[in-house]
């Protein structure tokens, strides 16, 4: 689709050549579906960024005791991120070693998109347009991914993506504001993951996307997306402790839990892919199943849950 308001299209990734009335663009899988910004409104000139020329994936601190930190650029297209699920030696360590890689085949399916698709569309894109189903929210939401932001002014500032977006294309992106890249901590992705996803139809928009981590041999982050406005991330453990925010490992307090986190915002997300009743109920389905995996024998209330798992993407696990 033609976006008609446009007058000029600039390559250009310098902040400082922001103006009133512009828009970047990363991709434009959805600018032109949509023909205008659904997060700014209609664009006067399109930044394109996908000359700047940044790396779409950088791994640092590969070097014997160093902290890897794996870099995805903005401009990393999707099919360039699902290739690295795929690398036997990713930053030069062993597949294996990195289960958290595992999640990046299903998100990318999660788009239920073509490959035509994979190979236009950005990270940053999805995660700079703040759809509720965006699996690159998800994911990095999920992998504890903290956005690099360039200002205007020349300086840069960083935010977790999951206090990036606030709502259905609603970001904390200020004008002018470009997402340079997300960085992930090599620590998250050596941790144990589970992946739940389901649609009203199968292959259909995500209507609630969970994510979770063992962080320890009893806890868990677990990362809830897609039937709700924005991120919510919850910390689950068996032995909770005294205090803190920190949830039991329990299928009646971890949905509690939820609902309150939930309550505190907009609801559960409403839309023509799934109402806020059917999605609740769904999430909960999803998390349940997600403390049996994670936490065998450890998670009470979920006996139903076990071995069991709904939605219709799945994850599949490099062997060890």
């Amino acid at each position: 689709m033609d976006v008609t308001s446009v007058d000029e299209v600039l390559m250009c990734a310098d902040p400082r050549r922001w103006r009133p009335g512009d828009s970047w663009l990363a991709g434009g899988t959805v600018i032109y579906s949509y023909g205008t910004d659904i997060t700014r409104g209609a664009p006067t000139r399109l930044l394109d960024i996908t000359g700047a020329g940044w790396a779409p994936i950088t791994w640092h601190g590969t070097a014997p005791g160093e902290e890897p930190a794996l870099e995805i650029a903005a401009t990393c297209r999707i099919a360039d991120l699902r290739a690295l699920a795929d690398d036997p030696f990713p930053g030069g360590m062993p597949r294996a070693s990195l289960p958290g890689l595992d999640l990046i085949p299903p998100a990318c399916d999660a788009f239920v998109a073509s490959w035509k698709i994979w190979n236009v569309s950005t990270v940053g894109g999805n995660v700079a347009t703040a759809l509720p189903a965006g699996p690159m929210i998800s994911l990095l939401s999920a992998w504890d991914a903290t956005a690099v932001i360039l200002r205007p002014d020349g300086t840069t500032r960083r935010t977790p993506v999951a206090e990036l977006v606030v709502g259905p294309a609603r970001t904390r992106l200020a004008d002018g504001e470009l997402i340079r890249s997300f960085v992930v901590p090599g620590s998250v992705l050596a941790q144990e993951p589970a992946f739940r996803r389901i649609s009203l139809t199968e292959r259909g928009r995500s209507a609630a996307l969970l994510i979770a981590r063992r962080t320890s041999a009893s806890a868990l982050r677990l990362t809830v997306t897609a039937s709700t406005f924005h991120p919510i991330v919850l910390d689950v453990a068996a032995d909770p402790g005294e205090g803190g925010t920190v949830v039991p490992a329990d299928g009646a307090a971890w949905r509690a839990a939820v609902d309150a986190a939930v309550g505190r915002t907009r609801g559960w997300y409403d839309d023509i892919h799934g109402e806020p009743a059917w999605r609740r109920r769904m999430t909960h389905r999803l998390g349940d199943e997600i403390l049996a995996e994670l936490l065998p024998g450890l998670a009470t209330g979920v006996d139903d849950a076990i071995g069991r798992v709904t939605g219709d993407l799945r994850i599949e696990r490099t062997a060890r």
